[in-house]
């Protein structure tokens, strides 16, 4: 059995080529909230919800003969990676990481401000005194955003769900601040968004070409708006891919 980690529409685009594989009973997609067990379950047949470290992973392992794990998480999703290489270690089964490409060496735009982390970025701004800042980060941190930069006017465009919308507003956001909506987005759409909000600055990751990073690096330029970008930090991952097909040629061919 296979036990993919999720929670990115990478993991199931992974599902969808291993059901067209005729392998849609020998995967478990384990994802961490309800939404994400929303998503999942349009395409798998089998769908564990939940948070788990590295001893309830290898316990999953052990109740649901796992022999083998696909990381499909998010590129800044670094503890339950960092947990799933350990488990597999310890259970001695096969891994694999998925991940997408960074498109960082492809960036022209001299608007990029590229940090290190959450801190680093709202430094940066305070620094260079940018307001209006747009956060396309997600809800995650937003209570770090809002401590740190707490002088300054945040719009947050995040998952138009309840509990998402609650946790904004029990951090101050009001509705002229929060931006409910599901990407990604085009170009047009950012830009007609930040053009609308006066947008002075844009916070974001590095999300790759999936998550419409360039689609919103092209809409600051066209607009001559700063992007702070945070990068993803360094995993000494063991199997690194970039192309979902490889993965699915060593689980057609171990399987």
């Amino acid at each position: 059995m296979i036990l993919i980690f999720g929670g990115t529409s990478d993991s199931i685009e992974i599902c969808k080529k291993l059901n067209e594989n005729g392998m849609s009973d020998d995967y478990i997609i384990s994802v961490a909230t309800e939404y994400g067990k929303s998503i999942a379950e349009n395409t798998a047949s089998n769908v564990h919800m939940g948070r788990m470290d590295e001893d309830r992973m290898c316990s999953f392992i052990d109740e649901n003969h796992i022999d083998f794990i696909i990381d499909a998480t998010h590129p800044y999703a670094v503890d339950v990676s960092m947990n799933a290489i350990k488990s597999s270690n310890r259970k001695n089964i096969g891994y694999i990481r998925y991940e997408r490409k960074s498109l960082l060496e492809n960036l022209s735009y001299d608007g990029c401000i590229i940090v290190d982390d959450i801190e680093s970025a709202c430094d940066e701004i305070i620094k260079r005194d940018l307001n209006d800042v747009f956060i396309g980060t997600g809800s995650k941190n937003l209570a770090l955003y809002t401590e740190k930069l707490r002088e300054k006017r945040l719009f947050a465009r995040v998952l138009p769900v309840s509990d998402v919308i609650l946790e904004c507003e029990g951090l101050g956001f009001s509705a002229d601040n929060i931006i409910a909506m599901k990407g990604p987005f085009t170009k047009e759409m950012n830009v007609e968004t930040f053009r609308k909000y006066n947008i002075g600055v844009l916070i974001t990751k590095e999300s790759g070409i999936e998550g419409g990073f360039m689609e919103k690096i092209d809409a600051c330029e066209e607009l001559g708006i700063p992007v702070v970008i945070i990068k993803r930090k360094k995993i000494d991952y063991i199997n690194l891919v970039h192309d979902i097909f490889k993965i699915i040629d060593i689980l057609c061919v171990k399987h």
